[in-house]
């Protein structure tokens, strides 16, 4: 068996009239696309509000702005269970939309679906997808100051380069 690896992950759960923004993605371990909330690995430096806001950029064209802290899941994989991930969810509002954006690679396009279409497609990427909307839909919401971030100084990781 691999090394344990944990992972720092967000996502963001947006709302509008009802239905939430997902992306259609292709994933590794999966044989046909899934859907997830915009997501991915927090980069050095990033604050966790800082990748989600990069992240739903990235996978959906959609500028947003960061309301709450939605909750923090943990997820391991039955595929990969040398993998957990730590995922910051959050909530978050539209204040622009890209005409034309260029969509991260494993992208196949950002969709808008209630949680009832959502869970008639089966093609969530993990149960964290459809358990992060029913807890926005119970009114889930934490203040941001809940998560304090030491601020990034690049001088400790100077090391890292020698």
């Amino acid at each position: 068996m691999a090394a344990w690896t944990p992972h720092v992950t967000v996502a963001t759960v947006v709302e509008k009239d009802g239905r939430y923004l997902f992306v259609e993605e292709h994933s590794e371990g999966f044989i046909h696309t899934v859907f997830n909330q915009p997501a991915g690995h927090v980069e050095c430096g990033e604050s966790l509000t800082q990748a989600a806001i990069r992240e739903t950029i990235e996978e959906t064209g959609h500028h947003v702005e960061i309301d709450a802290l939605l909750g923090i899941y943990t997820y391991t994989p039955p595929m990969f269970p040398d993998r957990t991930y730590y995922r910051f969810c959050f909530l978050a509002h539209v204040t622009q939309v890209e005409s034309n954006p260029q969509l991260d690679t494993d992208i196949v396009a950002a969709v808008w679906m209630t949680p009832d279409e959502l869970k008639e497609s089966a093609r969530a990427r993990s149960p964290l997808v459809l358990k992060a909307v029913e807890d926005a839909m119970k009114g889930h919401r934490y203040p941001l100051s809940l998560i304090y971030e030491h601020p990034f100084s690049p001088s400790l990781t100077s090391h890292l380069d020698a």
